[in-house]
Parts: structure tokens; C-alpha cells; sequence
């Protein structure tokens, strides 16, 4: 104990590695130590907490703490290490029912060990799975779907096509929302972006853009509105 107290006093004046786990998925984890928090990063981006983690708060904020408090059911695709679980469970103070869906066999590890996701096992239910195979096959309704997917700083395909959003509209209640954080480095990722917007019909759906505090991340926030 007093041996991480120490490293988190250091890592305000440097970055502490604690270690690294290779993955079939994202090749390489990184846990550390920095600014006083224990951060998930990959290779080339921050996976969850630290920077992250302020991204989501923002967007979370702005769909309103008390609006989201007040949800019965929220689907998170991609958990990491339980960054946008614990802004939930802790900073709103959400008492309904997390589904969580992670394929990587070894950020559900990370998150296990070092960033204790076990405390949030109440309503709290973990799927080791493909996010767009899950999408496909659900039959359940949510208030809140929270999409942060990558591969390291890639972001699957599958994400933007027409076939998985009208899987993910029909799992969106009536009020409820969407909100997706997205790497933008290119003018074609800002047209992907772009193209994406434009598949949600404007009579049921309000689709708005955040800017990030974040180089190269923009959030997306749909709120289904019929």
C-alpha cells in the first residue's frame, strides 16, 4: 500500500509504469501510473480513465446527470477498464442495470486486477463478446448506449455501416441516447463521420457533435426523439 502511494505521489512529476499484457486484440496494454490514477492505454491512445475518462464526462454531462440518473437500463459497448461504469455508478450516482460488452480476454484481466471492476458487480452484467454480434442478436431496450470500441487507435468498420446502426436504432428507447466517441486524424474520417450522421433519419432521431478536450476525438450524441 504505501509502496502505490508512493508511486502515485511520483507519477504527478513523471508517468509510473506498473505493466504491460500483451493482447490477442489491441497487441499491447499498458497499465501506469499518472497524474495520481491508475490509466489503460495501448499503443498509440488512452484506453480508459485519465483523458478519457473527462471525454465521457463532458458528454455525459451534457445529455444531463439527473436525465441519465433517472434511466432504468444502459448498454455499454466496449468496457475497457470500467472508466464510463465508474463515471456512472460514482459521479451520477445511476442505480439501474449495466450490460457491458468486451471481446478482449485481457482488458477484462486488467480491469479485474488492477482497477477493481469487481466492485461494481451489483446490476452489473459483463459479456466476453463481439459487439456487432451482440447488436445483431439483442432483443432487449435501453436508455443509454454508450459506444467506445477500438483496436488500439482503429476503429472497426462495422461501426459506421447501415446494417449494425439500424440493429443499434431499434435497441434505443423512445428519449433515451446514443453517444459515440470517435477517432478523427483524417479529412476521410471526418467525411466517415459525416456519413454517419446522415443515417438517422432527422424525424426520429437529433444527432449533435461535441468537440473534444481531446486531439483527434469527437464524441457523437443521438437522442431518439420518436
Amino acid at each position: 500500500m504505501r509502496k502505490d502511494m508512493l508511486k502515485r505521489w511520483l507519477s504527478y512529476l513523471t508517468p509510473i509504469p506498473v505493466r504491460k499484457v500483451r493482447s490477442k486484440i489491441n497487441t499491447k496494454l499498458e497499465v501506469t501510473w499518472l497524474k495520481g490514477q491508475l490509466v489503460l492505454d495501448t499503443k498509440n491512445t488512452n484506453y480508459s480513465y485519465g483523458q478519457l475518462e473527462q471525454v465521457f464526462k463532458k458528454g455525459f454531462k451534457f445529455i444531463g446527470y439527473q436525465k441519465i440518473k433517472g434511466m432504468n437500463r444502459v448498454l455499454n459497448l466496449g468496457l475497457g477498464a470500467g472508466s464510463t461504469v465508474h463515471l456512472l455508478r460514482d459521479e451520477i450516482n445511476f442505480k439501474g442495470t449495466i450490460t457491458s460488452i468486451e471481446l478482449d480476454e485481457a482488458i477484462l484481466f486488467v480491469a479485474k486486477k488492477y482497477f477493481n471492476l469487481d466492485r461494481y458487480k451489483e446490476k452489473h452484467h459483463i459479456i466476453q463478446r463481439d459487439a456487432f454480434e451482440y447488436v445483431l442478436s439483442c432483443k432487449e431496450a435501453f436508455d443509454l448506449i454508450v459506444i467506445d470500441i477500438f483496436q488500439d487507435s482503429h476503429m472497426p468498420s462495422f461501426l459506421f455501416e447501415h446494417y449494425f446502426v439500424h440493429h443499434l436504432q431499434q435497441l434505443l428507447t423512445v428519449n433515451g441516447f446514443i453517444i459515440f466517441n470517435t477517432i478523427v486524424l483524417s479529412a476521410e474520417d471526418e467525411e466517415r463521420n459525416e456519413k454517419y450522421k446522415q443515417l438517422f433519419d432527422p424525424l426520429q432521431f437529433s444527432v449533435r457533435s461535441m468537440p473534444s478536450s481531446i486531439v483527434h476525438n469527437s464524441m457523437i450524441t443521438i437522442k431518439r426523439i420518436a
